[in-house]
């Protein structure tokens, strides 16, 4: 079977998500160089994993000029995303992107518009929509199991980013609205029936006025409101201020029933230790006393799926399904654009896009 020749660039946290997901199917892939500052974290990742024979790059501009690939992961910070994937794009390779697209609206469109020119595609980086429980949701759904989908609430929560780009504007867009809040926007999205028509939002302000990190640039918390076209909603929600460890929700109410999704405390384990274990959930402050220990987080998150999806589609020389295309990145930026925009002038925002 022929196999993808991926260049990765980027060896920190979302990497290792990645990494993770292509160790599953060796048979596809093969990671011909990986590029990083910290060619030790490279090292360290690839060892994880089991992966050798890759070419070692400090520079990730020099990594997509001498690399000889056919895709290029991008893990880097956000800031940098558009960068790298057009030097990629523009040489004749599709990209896979992580969340979200780019850290502005003008960004992402050069991005996309630079795709479509070279031929090439991107993969987004939208993992919630290959969880096995929303996988799930989406069948029961179709299926009329809730009736018509008329409202839908999503969140993403925990107690602060790991990382240090996420501290300033400049470097991720914003705080916790487009870090978090890029997920459950994105899904609604995709499980949308319309287009979208109106956008209204609340957030902290930033800095002193936060919350609880009064230390960021960003907003540690924010909520967003969506009216579809054809009279739906959907309320949206990011925050650093939730404890015990990360928190993804999901709750689906149709004219017929509900349906409730739980991505990371819905473990088939429960545990009580008094030393506390070495792992329990992303992002949790402590792990003894009662709690629920992950089984295969990465699974459940729908990383690996997510990866195969994309690999396959790129051994094609296809696109991506709907919600996760360039395309969709593109629209969940210009989205979480009208939420800021509504929140810093309290107003409701219409889609400028949207035909009148």
């Amino acid at each position: 079977m022929e196999k993808l020749k991926i260049l990765l660039l980027g060896a920190a946290f979302a990497s290792d998500l990645h990494v993770n997901a292509y160790s599953r199917i060796r048979n596809m892939v093969e990671i011909v160089g990986i590029s990083d500052l910290d060619a030790g974290r490279i090292k360290s990742l690839a060892d994880r994993y089991g992966f050798e024979e890759y070419r070692v790059f400090g520079d990730f501009e020099d990594a997509i000029k001498n690399c000889d690939c056919d895709l290029v992961d991008i893990c880097l910070p956000s800031f940098l995303h558009c960068a790298a994937a057009l030097q990629a794009l523009n040489r004749g390779r599709s990209v896979i992107c992580e969340k979200p697209l780019a850290t502005t609206v003008e960004d992402a469109r050069k991005m996309v518009d630079c795709a479509r020119e070279n031929g090439r595609h991107i993969y987004y980086g939208e993992d919630w929509l290959f969880a096995p429980a929303v996988t799930k949701a989406r069948e029961l759904i179709r299926e009329g199991g809730i009736g018509e989908l008329q409202y839908t609430r999503a969140r993403e929560g925990h107690g602060g980013s790991h990382s240090p780009f996420a501290q300033k504007i400049e470097f991720c867009g914003g705080g916790s609205l487009i870090h978090l809040g890029i997920h459950p926007t994105g899904l609604v999205l995709a499980f949308g029936g319309s287009e979208w028509a109106q956008a209204v939002a609340m957030t902290s302000s930033g800095g002193a006025k936060n919350m609880r990190h009064k230390e960021m640039e960003g907003e540690d918390w924010g909520a967003g409101l969506i009216k579809f076209a054809d009279g739906t909603a959907a309320l949206v929600e990011g925050n650093y201020l939730t404890c015990g460890g990360m928190e993804n929700t999901i709750d689906f109410y149709g004219t017929a029933g509900c349906l409730h999704v739980d991505l990371t405390f819905s473990s088939a384990l429960s545990c009580f230790s008094i030393g506390g274990l070495s792992y329990t959930v992303e992002k949790a402050e402590i792990t003894t006393g009662w709690s629920r220990p992950v089984v295969d987080e990465k699974y459940s998150l729908g990383h690996p799926a997510e990866m195969r999806h994309f690999v396959e589609r790129a051994l094609q020389n296809r696109p991506a399904d709907i919600g996760v295309r360039g395309e969709d990145g593109l629209e969940t930026l210009k989205l979480m654009d009208c939420f800021y925009r509504s929140a810093r002038e309290g107003i409701a925002v219409p889609n400028p896009d949207m035909a009148v």
